[in-house]
Order: C-alpha cells, then structure tokens, then sequence
C-alpha cells in the first residue's frame, strides 16, 4: 500500500483521478488539494463520489504535506507545478506531473510555446516522458515522470511504431483531431459555455497548438530525424473523447498487413491499445471513460494515402488514466491495476 497526494484535485483531471484510485486496491489517498474547495467534503464537489469518497479537501503546506506521502500527482495548470514538484523530488517522493511543465526537454521550446518561464530546468532532464506503452521500461525506474498530453497520446501511439520502423513517409504528416470540451478544463471559459459550443464544431489554435512541439519531439525521437507536423485541433459539442485523423504517403506501398503486424508486434502485451481491424475505425463512445485506444486505418488506393485513426478518452487515457498506469508502472504493480473498467455504452 502506497500513500499518495493529488494537487489540483477538484479540476476535471483531477476528479478523474479520485475517481479511480478510490477503487485502487494499493493505493491509500493521503489528501485531496484544492484551494478553491478548502474545508469542503470531496462529494459536495463531485457528488458522484458520494458515499465513495469521504475525504474533504484541504489546501497543501508543501512544506509540510509532502512529508507523508509516497507519491504525488500534480494535476496543476501548466506554470504551478514545477514548485511542487521540485520540492516534492527533494523530499524522495516520486513525482507524476501531468502538467506540460516537464514534458518538453529543451525549456526554450516550453517557454516560447507556453509563454511562461520554466523555474524548474535543475529537474528537467531527469523526467521520463510517460507515454505508457513506448517507455515502460523507462518509466519503471523514473522518479519524475512527465504525464502526456490528451492529442499527443492520441497521435503518438498510433504513428511511433511506424516512424521507428522507418515504414511511411515522415515530410508531410497531416493530423486533424477532435476533442470534447472537458480538454479546456473546468474553468469557465466564454468559448466553451453551452449557448456558444453546443450544436458548433470549430478549428482553432491551427499551426498554434502547444501539444505540437510535444508531439514533434517524440516523433523525431522515433525518426531518429527532426519531423514536423501539420495539426489541427477542433472543438466538438460533446463532453469528453479525442478522435484523430492522420494522413501519411504510402510511398513504400504497405499492404493493411503490413500496418497491422508492425503495430500488433509493438502492442500485443499491452491491454489498453486495441488494434481494429482493416474496414473497423475507431469512434470516443468506444473508449468513453475507459483508459483504452482504439487504433484503426485506411489505405486508399487511388489516392496511396494511409489514413490511420486512433480513439481515446481525453481525461482518461488522455490524462488521469495513463498517470495511474504510469503510477503503477514505477512501483511494479500490476499495469493494470485500478483501469480495468470497460468503457461505458451508450
């Protein structure tokens, strides 16, 4: 059993990590950080977790707070966690961020994409990027792990095999993905009230998205070449999901089998990533509150294009759900420990 702190509990990733270490078998939740919720039980928060979760939240010392715990989740915006986690690392605490604060290794890329000067650059190089499924072994042994971004693990997990094994084309990568409104957070944000996001599907941030650095570094790292990509993220009228459409030249004439054998030979030990069937393409329902990706594709012949589309559940394997498999990564339990449950239909 393993005593572990949430900062920045009451947020929507927040609250979906809650959700599923209160039914993680190894897991004791030493306490639930919320200055905007100080004193208030949990469940008056999230009534969902009424008779689940009893704890109230409390506003951290991190002096002090950070004494009791084996681990810390910091679920803080981006720019508030690097304090946290500095101090947290110097207490011997592991450390999963799932901020953007330490995923990006070169802090000029962050602090010209994020705007905010990284105060933390002494800890930067120690964090393993925690993209479950291509780092596990990394992960294993990390005491700062680096939790993904939502569109990344969307657009990561189908392409990095195939970039590693230098099988498609890697000058001209075209994503188009769609998220739900919960990736902007649970703060309020005049774009994304009802009245403006209902019945509404809209691009934005194009060329702008500050998941394109995160995504390009990892992809180069496959290439073992520096790669750039065209991304474009939309905003869909639904709660939560991530759907992304990849286009890639098939100048090496693969054949579906050759798509599907190389991703089943980097995946079949893996339970979370679920490879479709030539014809069968993923969609959010399918993978809705679970921490499953849905990975399937397309070869148009008339166009020699490879199409691949990958589903997720951005709040999940997206965020909260791959920083508890990253959680049980470093300390050996079970990966799948506390993310069994199947996604949820209709």
């Amino acid at each position: 059993m393993i005593n572990v702190g949430i900062l920045g509990s009451t947020g929507y990733v927040g609250g979906e990590l809650t959700r599923l270490l209160s039914q993680h078998q190894k897991v004791n939740l030493k306490f639930l950080d919320s200055r905007s919720y100080a004193s208030m039980e949990y469940s008056k928060v999230y009534s969902n977790l009424k008779n689940i979760v009893d704890d109230k939240c409390r506003s951290v010392n991190l002096d002090k707070d950070l004494e009791d715990i084996d681990l810390l989740f910091c679920a803080l915006p981006h720019g508030l966690s690097q304090q946290a986690v500095v101090k947290s690392l110097e207490k011997g605490n592991k450390v999963v961020d799932i901020s953007a604060d330490f995923r990006l290794k070169d802090p000029i890329t962050y602090e010209k994409w994020y705007d905010t000067k990284h105060d933390a650059r002494q800890v930067l190089k120690s964090a393993v990027y925690g993209l479950s499924e291509i780092y596990s072994h990394e992960i294993s042994n990390a005491q700062l792990v680096a939790n993904p971004g939502c569109y990344p693990t969307s657009i990561l997990l189908p392409l990095y095999p195939l970039l590693k094994e230098k099988m498609v084309a890697d000058d001209l990568i075209i994503i188009d993905a769609k998220s739900g409104v919960s990736g902007a957070g649970r703060g309020a944000v005049d774009s994304n009230v009802f009245g403006q996001c209902n019945e509404n599907l809209k691009a934005y941030a194009i060329g702008t998205h500050r998941h394109t650095p995160e995504i390009e570094q990892e992809l180069s790292i496959a290439a073992n070449k520096d790669i750039m990509i065209q991304f474009t993220p939309h905003l869909v009228p639904m709660t939560r999901g991530i759907l992304s459409t990849i286009y890639i030249d098939n100048t090496k004439n693969l054949t579906p089998e050759d798509i599907k054998t190389t991703l089943d030979n980097y995946y079949h030990n893996h339970q979370f990533i679920r490879i479709l069937e030539e014809g069968q393409y993923p969609q959010t329902k399918g993978v809705y509150a679970s921490n499953y990706c849905d990975i399937g594709f397309k070869i148009d012949k008339r166009t020699n294009k490879i199409i691949i589309v990958s589903a997720i559940d951005n709040l999940v394997k997206g965020a909260a759900g791959q920083a508890i498999q990253n959680m049980n990564l470093i300390f050996g339990f079970d990966e799948t420990e506390g993310l069994q449950q199947g996604p949820i239909w209709p």
